[in-house]
């Protein structure tokens, strides 16, 4: 599947917090103060159905003992769960929100697409044509023929390729594998060893969460083919046996992520 044929449904957040229209709107704005991740929740009836969203700008000034109907906005704009992303963020751009829910024929919620999402979808994803582009290299490399299979991976047995990692970047894929959002990662199986080529801070972030097996493109190399492959190789000269010799960094942030000084 290419990018252009990637669905909303793909990408959004299925677990979302909502609110009912008879609730008071005191209790909508002690659930915000929470921490309500988008500023507001969707509306919706006790059959899951779309009724409007509440933020925060619609509880100023507003009685406590209001209900929730009374102020909810009731014009939402809204996506299908089988629009492509790429059209979803359109949408997004040319309403000025920076979210949307997602909604079946029924109206019934069925999850919440941010521009986030969208700019999720377009980065770090583990498509064919990257998968594709890794097998070449490699048979071009080493001139040995290269299979491509998907299924499952035990995580515990990985072999990575890559000496660190981003703390704070890991804690987006720890994110993404609690929400069910993860891609798949690209691994290379060579004899009995299973080496992890793309998505390190996936499987860091699986092995922290304690989920045993991840789903994986498996680009495989016969050993009686290539006597020694260069990413086997590029791991022993690493150190890198095992997921705990990668190092987490900590203490900075991703390089692409540039902060304002402090003033004194």
């Amino acid at each position: 599947m290419e990018f252009d044929d990637v669905r909303v449904d793909a990408y959004m957040t299925t677990d979302v917090d909502t609110a009912r229209p008879d609730e008071w709107v005191t209790d909508v704005v002690d659930r915000l103060k929470d921490g309500v991740e988008y500023g507001g929740l969707p509306v919706c009836d006790d059959d899951g159905r779309l009724l409007g969203f509440v933020g925060a700008i619609d509880l100023l000034e507003v009685p406590g003992d209001d209900p929730v109907e009374a102020v909810m906005s009731r014009d939402v704009v809204v996506v299908r769960p089988e629009m492509k992303v790429k059209n979803a963020a359109r949408v997004i751009l040319r309403s000025g929100h920076q979210f949307l829910p997602v909604v079946d024929d029924d109206h019934e919620l069925l999850g919440l697409f941010s521009n986030g999402d969208a700019v999720r979808s377009g980065i770090e994803r583990t498509t064919p044509s990257k998968v594709e582009s890794t097998r070449e290299m490699l048979e071009r490399t080493h001139g040995a023929s290269v299979g491509v299979s998907e299924r499952s991976v035990v995580v515990s047995s990985l072999i990575p390729t890559q000496r660190e990692v981003y703390a704070d970047e890991l804690e987006g894929r720890k994110y993404e594998l609690q929400h069910g959002l993860a891609e798949p990662l690209i691994v290379l199986s060579y004899g009995c060893e299973t080496l992890l080529v793309d998505g390190h801070h996936r499987a860091l972030a699986a092995n922290e969460l304690d989920v045993e097996r991840m789903q994986a493109y498996v680009l495989t190399v016969s050993p009686d083919e290539v006597g020694e492959l260069g990413l086997r190789r590029m791991a022993r000269i690493g150190g890198l046996v095992s997921l705990a010799d990668v190092t987490v960094n900590d203490y900075l942030t991703h390089p692409l992520v540039e902060k304002t000084e402090p003033s004194r």
